[in-house]
């Protein structure tokens, strides 16, 4: 009987967190954060490690690789990029990559 209780309760304080970060403007920089932290889990090893730096801007994926022909190759496939990316985060969090 408590058990249940209690899952309705985290019910409630999850959406209440949930409320909290749409309110403050937070929720979307939770995605992006959980985005830029599983870019190797998204692109993969190989991209990821030739990765310098990834982040999100204004709905803009900017990524800056060590490697020309990887940053080539990933120019031809953006539309795959903003599709994975935006079915990891599981909502439309990106609509442009700029390579840098």
């Amino acid at each position: 009987m408590n058990e249940k209780k209690r899952n309705k309760e985290d019910q409630k304080v999850g959406e209440i967190i949930d409320k909290m970060f749409k309110a403050y403007g937070l929720s979307d920089k939770m995605k992006e954060m959980d985005i830029v932290n599983g870019w190797e889990e998204i692109m993969g090893k190989a991209v990821s490690n030739r990765t310098e730096k990834v982040f999100i801007s204004n709905k803009v994926l900017h990524i800056k690789l060590n490697s020309s022909v990887m940053r080539d190759e990933l120019s031809h496939g953006k539309q795959v990029i903003i599709e994975r990316i935006n079915q990891y985060a599981g909502e439309n969090i990106i609509d442009d990559v700029w390579f840098e």
